[in-house]
């Protein structure tokens, strides 16, 4: 068993003999960013000698801190085999081919390369942070960054987060192999919208591929951005509206301009206009020019203002051959637009509708005044019509006028109208015997002048007079003519002379003559006979009123009377009575309301009958007497006894009511005998009057 043991030590001792020293691990190319850490590997196996690293073929040392070499060094585990070199913080020096060697065993690995990155700076853009620049005028940006970058770097532009494109980029050499500093250029065309932008310049290469930003912002100067609004939009004629313009600008806004239709509007000022709106402003916008440092913009607007319609255009007259085509035309303007219609003078039909009437093919009926009507629009306001003359060029028309009758051997006139247009050529007065046109011939005599008024259409209207002096019988058998022409024709009408007889004119003279003195003669007869009677009447049908206007007044029982029978007027004799009142009934004036209105009654010595409707009948009183006589009425025709022709004489006698106490019945007398005049007797006779036995009435309202 020993001899086993033993065997297998040598067979141990042998085979770890024979084992050659070899590498494990070997270094291999790094990048490393500049400042950070580098680690090389290296692992050895089978040797336990000297190991040692080389920086492009110069030995570092077999010691594992590396003296001198402050930022190197070498970890792992010796005695395993572990040589690892460790460089920190790397820098640009580093940079170099590195080997792993075992210098007993004359092992070297193979070069390792050390690559160190340097990341590009932040970036700076020329003019930043805030750059400023003007709308509308070309500009370029320029961002830089230095040149030690490694590998070099690339700038780029961006707003937003997206590229911008139309950038150059620019290199600059230091020194031969050296970039010294790198720059981008941007070119823009700024607008008023770029004004607070952000723009970003980044600069990238592989040692940093995220970038470094650096961020600038556009302060634009630009002219001002100028907005007008009107308040309402829709306005009526004659209403306010507000006009307001707001502007933008860069620096601000130094003034403000407004304007009407290109003519300045005096008097505003700030961003505010008020003013009233009419028709014009439709057509004439108004404007607003705002200005400051950088320039002016300006800006219009038109209102929609509603108006009523306005005549712009007159139809104009026209004249035309018969046959011929005639067309007028008128313009009217307003908002909305108006309604036009076409109708003739006098007519209501409507012709045409539109700012044009054409009439085809007119003939002489054609011929008048046509009317251009706009209707008023929503407002009430405008509207109206305008009138235009169609004139119809034709023959002439000749009309014979009324001539008054001539008396033989007298003087005569005929006349004839005429309307032509054109204007006739002439007016000739033809007859058996001859003709003629102006002047004078013989006994005839020719005159013409215009006419006060022309037929509507048919062109002026003349008048032609022919003068005859010293009429013959011929004159009033034979016919006179008037005829007229022009280019278009000729026309003519017949006129005949009336005869005037003298004989007849003095019998309707002498006939009214005659009629005239008859009838004064009647109405003289039958004033005589009126007065007649009216003599008459003054001696025996008259009676007085007491109480009457005259002066007089009732008398109260007892009372004696002062005066003569000559101031009383005429009596007659007391044979009736019957008729008159006891004095105490007649006199009494108790109220016959009962008091309730708080009147009298009326007093009267006689009561002659009742009238149709229960009251006292008077007749009218005569118009005859002098001032100062007492009133009279004539009672006969109550009585039958109608004198013809009789006139009656008083003075204003008025009563309101008959008595109380009036009598209520009335009996006719049979006959009258001679009034007697003396005084102090009734003038008729009378029934008696029964006291009336029903109650007074009492009235109420």
């Amino acid at each position: 068993m020993l001899v086993a043991a033993l065997l297998v030590l040598l067979f141990c001792f042998r085979g770890r003999a024979g084992l050659s020293p070899h590498f494990l691990k070997q270094p291999e190319d790094l990048v490393v960013l500049l400042g950070e850490e580098a680690w090389l590997p290296c692992a050895l196996g089978a040797y336990r000698g000297l190991v040692q690293w080389t920086k492009d073929g110069l030995a570092l040392g077999g010691e594992r801190d590396l003296p001198g070499w402050s930022r190197y060094w070498i970890s792992g585990n010796a005695g395993s085999g572990q040589h690892d070199l460790h460089i920190r913080p790397v820098e640009l020096e580093d940079e170099a081919l590195y080997e792993c060697q075992a210098t007993q065993a004359g092992l070297r690995s193979r070069p390792a390369q050390l690559h160190v990155l340097v990341p590009p700076e932040p970036p700076q853009v020329l003019g930043g942070p805030s750059v400023s620049l003007v709308v509308g005028v070309p500009a370029n940006l320029t961002c830089r960054s230095r040149g030690n970058a490694r590998p070099n770097q690339e700038l780029l532009w961006f707003r937003d987060g997206v590229r911008l494109d139309g950038t150059t980029f620019h290199k600059t050499l230091l020194k031969e192999g050296t970039a010294g500093s790198v720059e981008s250029t941007l070119f823009l065309t700024p607008s008023s919208h770029d004004d607070g932008a952000t723009l970003v310049c980044r600069a990238r290469s592989q040692a940093l591929p995220t970038g470094r930003d650096t961020a600038i912002t556009l302060s634009l100067q630009y002219p001002p951005v100028v907005t007008l609004s009107a308040e309402p939009q829709t306005v009526q004629e004659g209403e306010k509206v507000t006009f307001l313009c707001q502007a933008t600008a860069q620096p601000p806004v130094t003034g403000y301009r407004w304007a009407k239709g290109g003519s300045p509007v005096l008097g505003a000022r700030g961003p505010r206009l008020e003013i009233v709106a009419d028709a014009s402003f439709l057509t004439e916008p108004v404007s607003c020019e705002v200005s400051n440092a950088m320039g002016s913009a300006n800006r219009s607007t038109a209102l929609d203002v509603l108006f009523g319609p306005i005549l712009q255009a007159k139809p104009e007259a026209k004249s035309v051959d018969v046959g011929e085509d005639a067309s007028f035309s008128c313009v009217w303007r307003g908002n909305p637009l108006p309604r036009i219609t076409w109708t003739r003078r006098g007519g209501t039909q409507v012709l045409s509708s539109g700012p044009t009437l054409r009439l085809p093919s007119v003939g002489p009926e054609d011929a008048g005044d046509y009317v251009c009507r706009a209707e008023p629009g929503r407002s009430g306001r405008g509207g109206g019509a305008a009138e235009a003359r169609l004139t119809v060029n034709a023959p002439p028309v000749v009309t014979a006028l009324h001539s008054a009758p001539a008396f033989l051997r007298g003087p005569a006139r005929l006349q004839c109208l005429v309307f032509a247009s054109p204007v006739p050529e002439a007016v000739v007065w033809s007859w058996e015997e001859g003709f003629l046109e102006a002047g004078s011939r013989g006994r005839f005599l020719v005159e013409t002048f215009p006419a006060s008024e022309g037929l509507a259409g048919q062109g002026p209207g003349l008048i032609s007079v022919l003068h005859i002096s010293g009429t013959q019988e011929s004159d009033f058998r034979r016919g006179f003519n008037c005829s007229a022409r022009n280019r278009l024709g000729e026309g003519g009408a017949h006129v005949h002379l009336g005869r005037r007889d003298l004989l007849p004119t003095v019998r309707i003279v002498a006939g009214v003559a005659a009629a005239g003195t008859t009838l004064l003669m009647i109405i003289t007869g039958v004033a005589l006979c009126c007065w007649r009677h009216a003599s008459f009447s003054r001696q025996k049908n008259l009676v007085r009123i007491p109480g009457s206007s005259d002066g007089s007044s009732s008398r109260v029982p007892g009372e004696e009377e002062t005066g003569s029978s000559e101031d009383r007027g005429p009596t007659v004799p007391n044979d009736h009575s019957d008729l008159v009142l006891d004095e105490k009934e007649a006199l009494e004036t108790k109220d016959p309301t009962n008091g309730y209105y708080k009147v009298r009654g009326v007093s009267v010595s006689l009561s002659l009958g009742e009238a149709p409707g229960g009251g006292l009948f008077l007749p009218p009183s005569s118009p005859l007497g002098l001032p100062g006589t007492p009133t009279f009425y004539d009672f006969n025709p109550h009585l039958d006894m109608v004198p013809p022709c009789r006139l009656y004489r008083a003075r204003a006698g008025y009563l309101t009511t008959p008595h109380p106490r009036a009598f209520t019945s009335y009996i006719k007398p049979t006959s009258f005998g001679t009034p007697d005049l003396t005084s102090g007797t009734p003038p008729f006779p009378y029934a008696a009057f029964p006291t009336p036995t029903h109650q007074r009435l009492q009235t109420h309202v």
